[in-house]
């Protein structure tokens, strides 16, 4: 399975939430969403939009985990 890293990615560069989802122009119900990885699909605009603004490349906004350790 695949996941997005945003919330490490802000917590390593000091900023919050709150911070991007100002600078994505999103709705929060949506953003938080995304950031929590309670999503089926992104686009591609968001993806570069999250690299842009986070100032990473978009590989890093990834990881892959074991989907064993998904299960709740």
């Amino acid at each position: 399975m695949i996941r997005l890293r945003v919330l490490e990615i802000l917590q390593e560069k000091g900023k919050t939430k709150y911070w991007l989802c100002k600078r994505m122009e999103m709705h929060y119900v949506s953003f938080n969403k995304m950031v929590n990885n309670k999503t089926v699909s992104i686009r591609f605009e968001t993806l570069s939009q999250l690299s842009d603004i986070l100032e990473v490349p978009v590989g890093e906004l990834f990881e892959k985990i074991d989907e064993d350790n998904t299960k709740n």
